[in-house]
């Protein structure tokens, strides 16, 4: 079987790697173009590319797939099967309908939930105890083709965007090599997805998202955190300086929230204000219970323990994050 591979991210390079440790006759890699990163403005290669060209495999790099020239030289490749991971562009029915196999991709969701461009962060996001990887056979719809093969993935409790994203790239990896001869053989029954998702589009997640709203409660906000670790981060201000946070746990309270109870204490008025800062970490007031943040990171400084952050830098109790 003849494999050609559209990919571009970290995500991508453990499925190229799974394929070619299984031996698969990989005729062509398709990544992105290279892009001018850092001060310098250096031209870097995809994280696809740099693992190719370690296994000596043929790159092409396409500025717009979808263009005739494009097209043509995938067909050169003579593909069986054209496997997809994250590659960054629409494809076109004219690839689509190219190989014998189809164009197959590893998406990282249990479709139909999460189609769309971060399912993993929305994953988080969102508390769910199980993510996983779905094995699908493109059509022209976004992430809507016949599915062909699935894997279930646990969350931990402490699951980040960064952890979940390394668990779904090794699981999809594997089970990718472990489809494609049950491919080859017809072993494979395709199930169509249903019209409609189960959740809403996981749109790409922007630096924004990062933007801590503090009349959220303290679980969405935990949430929050974990998800956006470590791109782009959950961030708020203190003092007029940014400030990241990395790490934060949430006290529950009994009954619902403790400020509600207190006479002339207005939850929403009392979001984002400081109640504790000690070597305990910092516990912030939120819309519905505390969040005690546990690691940070001020503007200018390094990312570093509350507790030992705080012996060099003071936050007084009643001091509001987000000014």
């Amino acid at each position: 079987m003849k494999v050609v591979f559209m990919g571009t991210p970290d995500f991508s390079v453990g499925t190229l790697e799974a394929l070619v440790e299984a031996g698969y006759e990989i005729t062509g890699v398709v990544t992105q173009p290279d892009k001018p990163k850092g001060r310098g403005k250096q031209m870097m290669p995809t994280p696809v590319k740099e693992a190719a060209e370690k296994h000596g495999l043929p790159v092409y790099q396409p500025r717009r797939v979808r263009d005739a020239e494009a097209i043509e030289e995938i067909r050169k490749m003579e593909p069986d099967v054209i496997v997809v991971v994250a590659f960054g562009q629409i494809i076109p029915k004219e690839i689509l309908d190219m190989p014998k196999y189809g164009c197959i991709n590893v998406h990282a969701s249990l479709l139909p939930a999460y189609r769309g461009a971060a399912p993993i962060q929305w994953a988080v996001m969102n508390g769910d105890e199980v993510s996983g990887v779905t094995i699908m056979k493109m059509d022209e719809g976004l992430d809507t083709g016949d599915m062909l093969t699935k894997v279930e993935v646990p969350l931990a409790a402490d699951e980040t965007g960064g952890s979940l994203f390394d668990k779904l790239a090794a699981a999809g990896a594997k089970l990718l090599v472990e489809t494609l001869p049950k491919l080859e053989k017809g072993e494979v029954t395709p199930e169509k997805q249903p019209a409609e998702s189960t959740t809403e589009y996981a749109r790409m997640i922007k630096k924004e998202d990062g933007k801590i709203d503090w009349t959220k409660s303290a679980v969405e906000i935990e949430r929050q955190i974990r998800a956006m670790s470590p791109w782009p981060s959950a961030f708020t201000k203190v003092n007029g300086k940014n400030l990241k946070i990395w790490d934060a746990k949430v006290i529950a309270m009994l009954g619902g929230n403790l400020f509600s109870k207190i006479p002339g204490q207005n939850p929403t008025k009392s979001a984002g204000k400081v109640w504790v800062a000690d070597e305990t970490g910092l516990h912030v007031k939120t819309g519905d219970g505390i969040l005690v943040i546990e690691e940070l990171q001020l503007e200018g400084k390094k990312r570093m323990k509350t507790a030992d952050f705080l012996r060099g830098y003071t936050i007084e109790p009643g001091t509001r994050l987000g000014e």
